[in-house]
């Protein structure tokens, strides 16, 4: 058993907090929001979650310094936007080695940092980890089976999370590459708006795995320009985020997607979901690491067009079906020289 405190009481943050618990840890789950502490205590019960109640070592709080001191690891579950001013809030009550473990997903939009460099450079003195995969709050709340995988630099700590977070219900791999898992993380986001707006167009299974399909593989282009390990993207925070971001109703940015492609604009989609569409944020982010990389990733680019530029879902779509010809993949050499 441990004591485990969970930064954020949204959707992710409380379905972890209710997996660990069920785990029969201590869990602090930390709302930055006193009113909303207090409405999550009384009801016992995550907004957004309804019907599943809250076990009794779950403790819900506003008081980030006593749930940090009191903690052995700290999840840090808010989304990307604030990742930065809630780092700085938790610093002075960090500990030296006290392990920070990153489950948002998504890039700071000015400096381009993977949200794990960020919480570095505002808690220099913490081991900051990383948790990804295809993993949608709603399921995971329910205990339907789900797989994950961990990052860190130093393979003990992330065996050490293994053996916290892993259960019959919620296996958990791990992996070094964590630069790799938080791309993965961040991009799919972008991918999976695409595959909503083509489903708001009416259009079918053979064009969504078409961008699943593509998007991967931009998301592997850019990775490996940043200095991820490719194998990284064949796993589970990236084809297999990718799939289940893309394809599932619980997605809040296939849902925006799905907005926007009937004709709604950005901020109706966002408003319509009512929570934070990570993929808009990361968006921009992720066209502007394309072009400091020197990358190509043509959906990337149609999705900001669409969200920012405000050309149609519909001739983004054309635009991308219209592309110059070219080699599905590059580096396979063709056995019969042409004559």
């Amino acid at each position: 058993m441990k004591i485990i405190t969970v930064i954020g009481s949204g959707t992710w943050g409380g379905a972890l907090a209710i997996h660990l618990a069920k785990k029969g840890h201590i869990v602090y789950l930390c709302s930055t929001n006193e009113n909303k502490a207090e409405i999550i205590r009384m009801h016992r019960e995550i907004p957004n979650l309804p019907g599943i109640k809250l076990d009794n070592n779950i403790i819900v709080t506003s008081d980030m310094e006593t749930a940090v001191k009191k903690a052995e690891v700290v999840v840090l579950a808010v989304a990307s936007i604030y990742t930065r001013s809630v780092a700085r809030k938790l610093s002075p009550f960090v500990e030296k080695d006290k392990i920070i473990l990153e489950v948002a997903k998504g890039f700071e939009e000015d400096t381009l940092l993977t949200l794990e460099d960020v919480i570095r450079e505002e808690i220099p003195q913490a081991k900051v980890a990383i948790l990804s995969g295809p993993n949608h709050a709603e399921e995971v709340s329910r205990g339907i089976p789900t797989s994950c995988v961990i990052g860190t630099k130093k393979k003990s700590d992330a065996e050490y999370l293994q053996s916290i977070f892993n259960s019959d219900m919620f296996k958990v791999y791990i992996n070094p590459d964590v630069l790799g898992i938080a791309i993965g993380g961040a991009v799919k986001n972008v991918i999976a708006l695409a595959a909503g707006i083509a489903d708001g167009l009416g259009y079918g299974d053979n064009t969504k795995a078409t961008l699943i399909t593509r998007g991967i593989a931009e998301i592997s282009r850019l990775g490996t320009a940043m200095g991820a390990n490719v194998m990284t993207f064949a796993g589970l925070s990236g084809i297999g985020d990718l799939i289940a971001t893309c394809a599932s109703m619980h997605s809040r940015n296939r849902r925006a997607g799905i907005f926007i492609g009937q004709g709604k604009t950005t901020q109706e989609a966002m408003d319509e979901v009512g929570m934070v569409v990570e993929g808009v944020y990361a968006a921009r982010s992720t066209l502007n690491a394309a072009k400091k990389y020197g990358v190509e990733m043509p959906i990337v680019n149609e999705v900001n067009c669409i969200l920012f530029n405000e050309k149609t879902a519909k001739q983004a779509m054309s635009d991308l079906m219209l592309r110059d010809n070219i080699i599905e993949i590059s580096n396979i050499p063709w056995p019969e020289e042409d004559r």
